[in-house]
């Protein structure tokens, strides 16, 4: 019994999360934007697209960041085998410094919708507004948490995100990239301060740590 309702308060939470889906409801293909590294001193920014059929029921769906590593890994797999379409964009840290993390950003969501198999009615954003796209947008602050279509494109991304900063974590063991995933923690900042910068690290943000960056 304690199952059955634990179930159904779940597809009630997962409900509350579609009130964007249903306001848009005259559109079959509604795509989800969302982005993953935005904020770390290395490695590329991710963005995905996220086309789910209108009925579709994917437990547990949520806002990534708060869901564990275990459980975004099993939801990344149901959301790419339930999806009707996804695109991942990826903008490395290279590009990141030549043209800066809010346009790095955009043009990995460019990708993303570009990858997409079929075309998008209406785009729902966390929180901007893509420039140069010719798609309907809605940006939506804390859109991850409030839409599904949101919160799966932001579990594609940062899933793939921290995938990726895994396997440099195999090409640059001595910074610690499988745990911190690029971001600014102590470990990390001592490791440049030590070390020096990587290949990967984006310089255009490590000064705004490291004195001598």
């Amino acid at each position: 019994m304690a199952k059955k309702f634990d179930i159904e308060a779940e597809r009630t939470r997962l409900a509350g999360m579609r009130i964007y889906e249903n306001k848009y409801s005259e559109f079959d293909l509604i795509c989800g934007i969302d982005e993953a590294g935005r904020g770390p001193l290395a490695g590329p920014v991710v963005a995905a697209a996220c086309i789910l059929p209108k009925d579709c029921e994917i437990l547990f769906l949520n806002d990534s960041k708060k869901l564990s590593e275990k459980r975004r890994e099993m939801l990344y797999d149901e959301i790419v085998r339930k999806a009707v379409s996804y695109g991942i964009g990826i903008v490395s840290e290279k590009v990141i410094d030549e043209i800066n993390i809010l346009q790095a950003t955009y043009e990995a969501m460019r990708q993303a919708i570009s990858q997409l198999s079929v075309k998008p009615q209406i785009l729902l954003n966390d929180a901007v507004r893509i420039p140069d796209v010719d798609i309907r947008q809605v940006p939506i602050v804390k859109g991850d948490a409030k839409s599904v279509s949101i919160a799966a494109a932001s579990i594609l991304a940062k899933v793939t995100r921290d995938r990726l900063m895994m396997k440099y974590d195999e090409l640059y063991p001595d910074y610690g990239f499988a745990q911190h995933k690029g971001y600014g923690t102590a470990v990390h900042i001592n490791a440049i301060k030590e070390k020096g910068p990587c290949e990967i690290h984006r310089r255009s943000f490590i000064g705004h740590f490291i004195s001598n960056g």
